[in-house]
């Protein structure tokens, strides 16, 4: 599941307005829209906060693991690793 299906389910759950959560997390409204459209991902210092004020992981937020919180990737599913360490997406 993407970040932005996350994010929005997330938000429809939270005790927050997108106006309230933007303005504690110190960044413009826009920036959570383009979340929800899948346009682009919060930085890591936004997406910590982002989990704390949601209370949701950001394993879970991020795909990395299901509702219950067991993992449903691992390092083989995202591509192939390389001996240099960069990977290869599929």
């Amino acid at each position: 599941m993407l970040f932005s299906k996350r994010i929005r389910e997330a938000l429809q759950q939270c005790e927050y307005t997108q106006k309230e959560l933007a303005e504690m997390l110190n960044i413009r409204e826009s920036n959570i829209t383009n979340w929800k459209k899948g346009e682009n991902c919060p930085s890591l210092e936004v997406l910590y906060k982002l989990c704390l004020l949601l209370d949701e992981s950001a394993d879970y937020l991020l795909g990395l693991e299901d509702e219950s919180g067991a993992r449903i990737t691992s390092k083989y599913s995202i591509g192939t690793i390389h001996n240099n360490g960069k990977i290869e997406m599929h």
